[in-house]
């Protein structure tokens, strides 16, 4: 039995995901989240075989949260379902782990065989997103073309409070989600703005929308 997690914070979007991998002999589907945190929490209690995380989520991104199930439970694969297919974030999820990336425009048979592959421990990219892939690694091993954007300066930590600061949240309510004091969380956004070379909540706002941290 091959045991999935779905994550994504549109309804209608995770109800057909759920209809289409239900539909498949040996498949089930033991739990869903609505949130990156949600779905953190799911994977580190039921070790799920695949997890299918949508990239924009509120509260914690897709990105961040497969970094934190990777770290909990290596064993599950992780899959990103995204409408994106930017250089930088094919690059931000390799980085991170991942080894599975559909774009949601080719959904569908594409997702079932990306979740196919990833049950074996086989590595699932679209022909699109192979094909930025290969432009990476063009610009890695060719010295006349440009380097690709630089990596982010900002630790786990930081990136989850820049995102939920980019989202509207107060410092009270940040140290709440993550069980934080509201000192270390103001620390760390001083850190934050101070790394990034921000000056307003708008430069911060800014930064988090062009690093696909928060949906424009």
């Amino acid at each position: 039995m091959l045991r999935i997690l779905i994550a994504d914070d549109h309804d209608i979007v995770r109800r057909g995901l759920r209809a289409l991998l239900d539909s498949q002999p040996g498949w089930t589907i033991v739990a869903e989240a609505t949130q990156g945190r949600e779905a953190v929490k799911q994977a580190k209690r039921l070790k799920p075989d695949i997890a299918i995380l949508d990239i924009s989520m509120p509260g914690l991104n897709g990105l961040e949260a497969a970094r934190q199930i990777l770290k909990a439970s290596p064993r599950t694969e992780v899959l990103i379902l995204t409408v994106r297919e930017s250089e930088q974030v094919v690059r931000e999820v390799l980085e991170a782990g991942v080894r599975g990336y559909v774009l949601k425009s080719d959904a569908g048979p594409t997702l079932v065989a990306a979740v196919e592959a990833l049950s074996q421990h086989q590595p699932f990219f679209t022909s699109r997103v192979a094909a930025l892939l290969l432009a990476t690694y063009l610009h890695q091993v060719t010295p006349a073309l440009p380097e690709g954007p630089p990596r982010s300066p900002l630790s786990s930590r930081e990136r989850e409070i820049l995102q939920l600061l980019a989202e509207g949240e107060s410092n009270k309510k940040i140290a709440q989600a993550l069980h934080l004091s509201v000192k270390t969380v103001e620390t760390h956004r001083a850190n934050i703005m101070k790394k990034l070379d921000l000056h307003s909540l708008g430069d911060l706002i800014r930064y988090a929308i062009r690093n696909n941290l928060i949906e424009p």
